[in-house]
Parts: C-alpha cells; structure tokens; sequence
C-alpha cells in the first residue's frame, strides 16, 4: 500500500502561505507591492491590533476589472509575466502570482476594486475559498485583510508582541516610502496616524521626510553611471557612526532587499575609519538591466543574486569611497514640510561629557576598599601608566608588561554598576527635550518606556516620530541625547524578536543588560577625549580590579591583555 499522497489543495495553500506570509508585515509588504505596480500615486494603509485583527491598504491605482478581481485569487495568477523569458526582464515588484493567494488562504480578505470608468467588483474570500462576488463602488483598489491565521493557530501563536509586529509593519512601509518618493504614502495603526509621507521630489527630499533635517545633513551623497546601471547612494559622514547596523537600506530596481555584496562593498569604504562594533549608516538605490540580476531567489522576493556581482561590489565601494573623500556635504533641503529635528550620530561622542564622567569617576571605590585577596592585584600598585596611543595605556606589573584599553575597561565598570542598581539614579531635566526619531524607533521607545525609567530614562510619546524626554540618567548628563536614544532604541529592535517562552522577568533582564551596555558605552570616556590624567587612570585600575568580569568588555572585547616577563625574555631570545 503506497504511503505517499497528493495533499490536498487547501493544504497545499496553508504551506505555501506560510512561505510567503511570515508575519503582518509580510501582508503588507505583498499589498503594497500590488499597490506600486497598479501605478498609485498615494497609499494609505492602515493597521489595528498590530495586523492581527485588520489589515487595510487602499490605493488610487488602475484597478482590476471584475474577471481579474477573481482570479488574482488563484495561485500563480499574474499579470506580470507570460513566458519564462519573461522572469530576465522584470520590469515589477510582484510577478510570482502567490501574494494575494498566500493571503487569502489564512484570513478573510474583501477586494474592492475598479478600472477607470468601469463597475467596479467586490470579492470576499474566507481561508482561500471565494465566499461571494457583487458589483460595489470602488476607485482604485482597496483590499482589507481580517483575523490573519485564524485557521493556523499554530503560526498566530508564534506571533511576537504588538510592538514587535507593529514595528516590522512600520519598517516595511519605511522602506517601500524611501524607494517611492512620488508616492504618498500614509500609515495609521490602531487610530493613530504614525507615518504621513506627502510625494517629494527626490529621494533625499524622502529621507528627510522620515528621519530629519540633520539626520539628512550628516549624509554624503554620490551618483554613478555606466553601461547597464545607476547607482544613487548615501552614506555617513565620519561623523555619523552608529553602533549597531540599523538605518542600513538597499534598494535593487526599487526593490528592498538584504544582499552582502552591496553592504560589504560600503563598508570596505570605511576601512580605516570604522573601530569595531561601529557602523555606517547608508542607503542604496541600484538601477541594473534586469538580466544582470536574479530576484526570484527566495518567495518574499528579499534576496538577490547578481550576474557579475564584482562588479557591482567595485562600483559601490569605489562610490562610497569618493562620496567619503570628496563629495560635499547633502544640501539642506529648504522649505519642505519634513520634521525640524533629525537624528544626529557621532562618531566618539566628542562632546564633553565631563559632569557625567565626574560622576563615573567619583563613583570609583578607592583601593582601600579592594580585597586584599584580589586576583588581580596587579591593577591596584600604584605603578606609571605610559599612553601607547588610541584608548591603550601599557604598565608594568613586576612580572611582565599590560596593556590596558582604558574605554573598554571604563566600560565594564560602567556596566557592572548600572546592573547592580535597580533604579539608576536619574538627572530630571529642567526644560523636558523633544527628540524626532524614525517611527519604528520611537515606538520601540514608547514600548520599552518602564524598562527605560528603570534606566533614569523617562520619556512620553509626542507623537510622529517625537519623543519627550523628561529625565536623563545622571552619568549621561550633556551626552548627545538623540544618537543615545536611536542606539538603546536599535538595541531594543535586535532584542524585540526574543521569545517570551522563558518568562517575562528573565526577558526583561535580557533586555536591561543589553541596555545597561548601551548606555555604559555612553558614559565612558572614548579615544576622541583628553586622555585621562595618572591619577584617574590609577582608579580606573583599582575599580577593573574589583569587578565580577575584569577581562572584558560588555560587548565582548578584551580590557587588557598581559606579557609575562617570561614571553617578553623569549622574544628577545633570552633563556
């Protein structure tokens, strides 16, 4: 007897669904791709209950006549391409005819839809199957999605919280926004409205919509043509590093996609300017002849796979590095209607820092009160510090030779002490300070904002991006508070998709350590200050010595490295 079967074909499109439609967002990314080929000018989507319970995105675009209106629910349906040929010159987002298939198959959609001066049709489709079809009033099209996975409770289970799956959501109609700029583009969730983009004139123009006057400032801007491609790429200023890889986008004929070759090609621009664990904030927008690249590599369309990807790797590195060495810096755009404030980043916090500092240093215990027993003893002499260079000092202990990186070592004492006070001790600000950050930052922000008071960082909503900060952590006092708060607000993005299975409280202190290194990276004195006097650097030592973890850095990096007297005899070649 055979064990093998033909699924059937309901079964089928709950698998194939679950290959295309990962997440809300996924919903969104599909309907707003239908939405950009049907040539609309403006988009509105709008979201309730994180896309669990509605999802809606209605557009000015062709629209579909009542016979198209059917059928696009069908599996590879499209109007995209006719012949395998076809798939080497796509000229459209969408061309694999599953989207809206994928869709239906796990929720409950109602199309509503029209072709300029013709009836429009209704189509509502329960878990893949047509559930009826009427004439209806419609412009454009509008398509609302309802109880996704509510026949897949297993996949609706496995769903993150509102805040995650709202952020995705704002991160895809982020990048859809910046590759579009003629398109409006709205967003409202749960009634508020978190993202109106009016259609702009360039792709800078864009940037500065969603993410600031200064923030585009910051920016390096360089074009590049030859035979077959165009390449617009931004990228940061030496100025403007973060210290996590968010604000990264690249774009492949309007296409958001992830692909090493680009962002490797932007960081080997910046060899010699980036230290570890810093990065550049870019963004990409290649044009390439369609037969140079393969975009049906993955279902959701967000891998590439280019003919002669050296190529493309020595025109955007070679582009990246002429935008860092001679371009100019982006023109402010006058006049706009775009925020006023942007995110600044700063490469080495070079503002003073010193009360924040003081407060670090005087928090120092004195050697006294070290363990006489310390395994460390050799941090507490009171032996020189000769200054090597960057944040290295080096001194010797009797028995050999140490180097120390005073930031790192600085750090894990930081660390350390923001962990083991459970309300760290908060400077309340005089004249609270509005800061504008990308919509998906700041309500990441808004979502964390108890595990942040905990912190000494108090904040309230403001609304489109803004945030108002009331309080300040005291050994943060005069740090640039915007490039502060996109960093905890891009470590709290890479924690959001941790599972809750091993329990809230252990999640929350997953997420205060990783912020607690965040803000210890804040606070500590960097290469780019005065290097600290004998006295302080003296200090420093005896508090590394009394720390849980001497060695290394919250992050990982070494605090000191060590040359027994006995390593340095042979490399003199001495016995």
């Amino acid at each position: 007897m055979s064990r093998i079967a033909v699924l059937p074909p309901d079964l089928q499109n709950k698998i194939a669904a679950g290959e295309v439609i990962e997440r809300p967002a996924s919903v969104v990314k599909e309907l707003l791709e239908n939405a950009i080929d049907a040539g609309s000018t403006a988009i509105e989507v709008v979201v309730e209950k994180a896309g669990r319970k509605l999802i809606r995105i209605a557009d000015n675009g062709s629209g579909m006549s009542r016979e198209d209106a059917v059928r696009a629910f069908e599996r590879y349906a499209t109007s995209k391409i006719r012949h395998e040929a076809d798939l080497f010159h796509l000229r459209t987002l969408g061309f694999r005819g599953e989207g809206l298939a994928a869709i239906a198959a796990v929720s409950r959609i109602v199309l509503k839809t029209a072709e300029r001066d013709a009836d429009g049709a209704q189509v509502s489709v329960d878990g893949g199957v047509v559930d009826g079809v009427r004439d209806a009033a419609a412009l454009g099209t509008s398509v609302e999605v309802r109880d996704l996975f509510f026949n897949t409770p297993a996949r609706r289970k496995f769903l993150k919280s509102d805040a995650t799956e709202n952020f995705h959501i704002i991160d895809t109609v982020t990048r859809e926004a910046l590759v579009h700029p003629s398109i409006r583009f709205s967003l409202h969730t749960d009634g508020s409205e978190l993202m109106l983009t009016p259609a702009a004139s360039s792709l800078r123009e864009r940037i500065m919509q969603i993410y600031g006057r200064e923030f585009v400032d910051g920016l390096r801007e360089t074009r590049v043509e030859e035979p077959g491609l165009a390449l617009h790429l931004f990228v940061s200023s030496p100025n403007m590093i973060r210290n996590s890889r968010t604000n990264q986008y690249v774009f492949v004929n309007q296409r958001p996609v992830k692909d090493q070759t680009i962002s490797q090609a932007i960081y080997r621009a910046y060899d010699g300017i980036l230290s570890r664990n810093q990065h550049p904030v870019f963004f990409a927008f290649l044009a390439i002849d369609p037969e140079q690249v393969d975009c049906n590599v993955h279902p959701t369309k967000r891998e590439v796979r280019f003919r002669d990807k050296l190529r493309v790797f020595r025109i955007v590195s070679d582009a990246a590095r002429k935008a860092l060495l001679t371009s100019t810096m982006v023109q402010p755009v006058v006049g706009a209607d775009a925020p006023e404030q942007g995110i600044e980043y700063r490469v080495g916090y070079a503002e003073p820092v010193s009360a924040g500092l003081e407060w670090v240093w005087d928090s120092v215990p004195q050697q006294a009160d070290i363990i006489a027993e310390s395994s460390h003893a050799y941090l507490n002499q009171r032996l020189p510090n000769v200054y090597v260079g960057d944040t290295l000092v080096a001194f010797a202990d009797g028995d050999g030779l140490v180097v120390m990186d005073y930031h790192a070592a600085h750090e894990r004492v930081n660390y350390e002490r923001f962990l083991d006070t459970v309300r760290m001790p908060a400077h309340h600000l005089l004249f609270p300070e509005q800061v504008t950050l990308p919509r998906a930052a700041a309500a990441v922000l808004v979502a964390n904002a108890s595990l942040l008071a905990s912190c000494g960082i108090e904040l309230d909503d403001f609304g489109e991006g803004s945030v108002v900060v009331r309080s300040v952590p005291e050994a943060l006092q005069g740090n640039d508070l915007a490039g502060l708060l996109s960093d905890l607000a891009g470590a709290l993005q890479m924690q959001g998709d941790e599972p809750l299975s091993d329990g809230l409280p252990e999640l929350i202190d997953r997420r205060r350590r990783y912020l607690a290194a965040q803000l210890a990276c804040h606070a500590s004195i960097r290469g780019t200050q005065e290097v600290p006097d004998e006295e302080r650097l003296s200090r420093l030592r005896t508090a590394l010595a009394a720390a849980r973890n001497p060695h290394r850095c919250p992050h990982g990096r070494p605090t000191m490295v060590r040359l027994s007297l006995d390593a340095l005899k042979k490399m003199f070649r001495k016995s």
